[in-house]
């Protein structure tokens, strides 16, 4: 099936091509993006352009920043496209609803991606967990965002959702292996003096549930769920890659970034079937942390 990609971006290269290239469900045959683009393949710098001239490509993968993605999503849906987005799946909850009842209303698929749901050991966790008592979880999540997101300044700004566009990871990968669903009761923000969003945040949920985000932290980086259960412990390390039990290796495979092929195979899915798949529960704890989270204000950040 043909595919476009919109917003050639670091994250588009490093991720999504290659997982399109290496997919059998899908051909890559055009990008819109104002200055990257994928050699061999036809590049638009204006998604009205590419709407009008590529009738032909029946879904759009969109990885643009979140705050102009709803304009984009909003035209290739009334163009009859399906749409596969980039997580988070919008800058605002209620955009990504109207979204949702536009492509039910037209009979197109809408799927918002949460990668780290796909890493190797995420259901073998969510399995594990499902029949036990939940005594107490917490998160470390702290990785540098000058590696991740070098000069990016977008991701700063109003919208650009700060340490929680990696945060919203854990708590995909949390919402997903949870037996029972917790939420925000408390937060504590830290925004540089500088910036819009911040760059560290500690979370307290119902359930004895706590979070620990950091943007900060270089070297070795910390992507860790550790769970308490009343049939003992168990942790998911490397982003969801790493399975522990008992304080034993019990699966998955230590390497990270490997879940978008396992998107791309799902949207194939979801488009065969003819059905959609629209989760914003790990946007609604970024949203309450951020209605309910005190603000500490920190040392300036510059890239």
């Amino acid at each position: 099936m043909k595919i476009a990609l919109v917003g050639i971006g670091k994250i588009a290269i490093d991720q999504h091509v290659p997982a399109i290239a290496a997919s059998p469900d899908w051909e890559l045959t055009a990008t819109v993006s104002r200055k990257g683009a994928v050699e061999g393949v036809e590049a638009f710098d204006d998604f009205a352009a590419f709407l009008a001239a590529r009738p032909g490509v029946p879904v759009v993968s969109l990885c643009l920043p979140p705050v102009p993605r709803f304009e984009y999503a909003e035209a290739a849906l009334l163009a009859g496209r399906h749409v596969m987005l980039e997580k988070p799946p919008g800058a605002t909850l209620a955009e990504v609803h109207a979204l949702q009842a536009l492509a039910a209303s037209k009979g197109l698929t809408l799927y918002t991606t949460w990668h780290s749901r796909m890493a190797h050991a995420v259901a073998a966790a969510k399995a594990w967990l499902a029949d036990k008592r939940i005594l107490k979880a917490h998160i470390t999540w702290r990785e540098d965002v000058r590696k991740w997101h070098p000069g990016q300044d977008w991701v700063f700004e109003p919208g650009g959702m700060g340490v929680f566009d990696p945060g919203i990871n854990a708590l995909s990968i949390l919402t997903e292996i949870l037996p029972a669903p917790v939420h925000l009761t408390a937060a504590s923000l830290e925004f540089p003096s500088n910036r819009q969003t911040p760059i560290g945040a500690k979370l307290t949920f119902s359930g004895h549930v706590t979070a620990d985000f950091d943007w900060r932290q270089t070297g070795p980086q910390t992507w860790d769920i550790e769970v308490d259960t009343d049939q003992g412990p168990m942790a998911l390390r490397m982003g969801g890659n790493v399975l522990e039990i008992g304080g034993k290796v019990a699966g998955g495979e230590n390497t990270i970034m490997g879940e978008y092929p396992a998107l791309y195979k799902r949207m194939a899915e979801l488009v065969a079937q003819g059905a959609s798949e629209v989760d914003l529960a790990p946007m609604v704890h970024v949203a309450d942390a951020l209605t309910l989270g005190r603000r500490i204000e920190t040392e300036a950040f510059d890239f």
